[in-house]
Parts: structure tokens; sequence; C-alpha cells
């Protein structure tokens, strides 16, 4: 509990940039830097704004300023057999909670735990004018108004400063096991699909070209009984495994080849596309590395009715995100304009003209 508020500093270096119409890139610990088109403007640092607020494990609620290192807070959930069930990768170990909302990055538990806006109650947010506004609350069910908060996840900065966030929180499993058996990319996707269908304690499957890996999660008895059904070997470190999976520290992400993130339904079949492939999320989420053209990658993803975003590596200049429909993109804009009206924060950093 506690740490420093720095929201007065915060507020004051916006108030200059706006007399100034110096563009902001607001910083965290850094370990994101890579995501979306390269940041401009001058540093806004987050990283002395921290501290968790309140925790009420009964409540299954945490409130954390955003400068607040990630790992802090799940190691105070941990003292009460708690997560984020959303199982957000850090990607460096000074991560915080404002750069986990803002990037909106979810891990292997997603599919079947919920993403990150599925578990943001609420915001306090700094904007483009300098003022501090709230959305959402500490509550499970909030529906006074539009639920704005969760408008600020994966918004990569772009609408404002996360001053505090609001997290909801949930029991971690009892029991955890990790099964492995060897297949295809085909029989794999297959048996996610039919395995996510029917009434078993998944929270994680994956397939890394060789093996799926699946991971139950609950009680002993139901457990067991899942194990039984699905079969393969336990996997020792299974833990590890998926850990190595969140964090790219799994052999398959060793490359300096452009790494892009494919979203597509999670029966799409394997992608007819050149290059090394990873399906994670049961098949909604695929892994890319290789030198295939951007329009290849995005018709293809299109194709399947995702998206497709340059993750890491490549070139950065263009669009790293899948470019947006016309009445998206004009929404999009409408928002920005609202929040941050003179284009202080984080510039380009979705697309060129946000």
């Amino acid at each position: 509990m506690g740490g420093v508020d720095r929201t007065e500093t915060l507020q004051a270096a916006v108030a200059a940039a706006r007399s100034n119409g110096t563009a902001l890139q607001i910083v965290g610990a850094g370990t994101k830097g890579f995501l979306g088109r390269p940041p401009v403007g001058e540093p806004l640092s987050l990283m002395g704004h921290a501290g968790i607020l309140s925790y009420e494990p009964t409540e299954l609620v945490i409130t954390a300023r955003s400068g607040t290192p990630l790992a802090d807070v799940e190691a105070a959930l941990a003292k009460h057999g708690q997560m984020l069930a959303f199982e957000p990768p850090h990607f460096g170990p000074d991560a915080t909670v404002g750069g986990c909302v803002a990037s909106g990055l979810s891990g292997p538990r997603r599919p079947y735990g919920g993403a990150v806006r599925d578990h943001v109650l609420g915001v306090r947010l700094l904007n483009g004018r300098g003022e501090v506004l709230r959305f959402g609350g500490e509550v499970m069910k909030n529906v006074a108004g539009y639920d704005l908060s969760r408008l600020m996840v994966g918004a990569m900065g772009t609408l404002g400063v996360l001053l505090d966030v609001s997290i909801k929180v949930l029991p971690r499993p009892p029991v955890e096991v990790t099964l492995r058996q060897a297949s295809t990319a085909a029989r794999a996707i297959e048996a996610m699909n039919r395995w996510a269908a029917r009434p078993l304690p998944l929270s994680a499957a994956a397939f890394d070209g060789e093996h799926l890996h699946v991971r139950l999660s609950g009680t002993d008895s139901g457990v067991r009984a899942a194990r039984s059904a699905i079969g393969g070997e336990a996997v020792e470190d299974g833990d590890g495994f998926w850990q190595r999976l969140r964090e790219h520290r799994h052999a398959f992400f060793e490359s300096p080849l452009p790494l892009w993130r494919l979203s597509v339904p999670p029966a799409t079949p394997p992608l007819e596309l050149p290059g090394k492939a990873l399906i994670d999320w049961g098949g909604a989420q695929r892994w890319l590395l290789g030198e295939t053209p951007a329009g290849q990658i995005r018709a293809a993803a299109a194709g399947a009715g995702g998206h497709a975003t340059l993750f890491r590596n490549g070139d950065r200049s263009g669009d790293a995100f899948h470019p947006l429909a016309r009445p998206v993109a004009a929404l999009h804009r409408r928002l920005k304009a609202a929040f941050d009206p003179d284009g202080l924060f984080n510039r380009g950093r979705l697309y060129a003209d946000l």
C-alpha cells in the first residue's frame, strides 16, 4: 500500500506541453516500447507514480497507480491465493500496471479467464486538457453510462495518461496440470476446439510446431477426470512452459525475423503463409515468424475473419496495427479529439493520424 502520487506534477507537465505545443511520449518501464509505431515526443515518465492504493481480497478488486510494478501487484495477490486471470505478459522485470492496461496484452489464460478489458473496472485518467477524470469504479457491477474505463485498454496511451487502475482479480485454482502430446497443426486446432466445446477445466492450449500443450486448472477431481479424457503425458515444468510462452522466452521467439501476431477465429485451419508458426489461445492467436510481405499476411488474416499486427522487429514506419475500416477510423479520430484535442499524447503510436 502507499507509494507516491505524482498527479499534480503530471498535470503541470501536460499544461506546459499544451501551452508549448509539445508532443508527449508516455513512458513507464519501457518493456513494451517495441509495440506499435515508433514513439515521438518528450518523455513523460510514470515510474514515480506508484503504489497499491487498495486491495480487499474478499472483494476481489485491487487498485494501483499506473507506475506500480506489475510484479508487486502479483506478489500481493499471491499472498491471498489470487491472481490476474488474464495472465499479462511482462516482457521485462519492471513492467507496470499502466503498461499492462495500455497495451491490452493477455497471456495463455485469456480465452478461458478473459482479456484485460474484461477485468478493468475503473480508471483515473489525465486527459489532454490537463483534467483528471474518473471512469468506472471498484465494484463488479457498474452500469451507469458508457464504460469508458475499458476504452483505455489497448489505446497505447493515445487518449490520456492512466493515473490509477482498478482491476478485478480471481482465486488461483487449487490444482493445475499441463499435458503434452505430439500433433500436427491441423489436428491440434481440431482437438483444441473440440475440447473447448466440452465442460473441461481448460486454462491454456497451444501448439508449438511439434507438440500440443494443454493446461487444466480446477479441483483435484475435476482435473483428474479431464486429464483422463484428454490424454497425453504430464509436463514436469508446466508452469515454466506457460511462463516462457507468455514472456516470449520460448525457443520459437528467439529470432531476429519480423514477428507477426494474427488474431483469427479459433477453428480457422492452418494459414497457408510462408514462415514459422506457433498457435496459442486454443487456436485464436497465431504467431508468425518470417519475411512474408505485410499485405499478404493481412489479407490472409482478414480472409479468415481476423486481423494481423506487426508485433516485433520489421519495419514499423508504416502501420504496425491492422488498418482500420473507414467508419472505425473516423470513430477513433473523434475519440482522440474528445480526450486529447491537441494531439499531445503518444502521437502516431497506434496509427499515423492518431
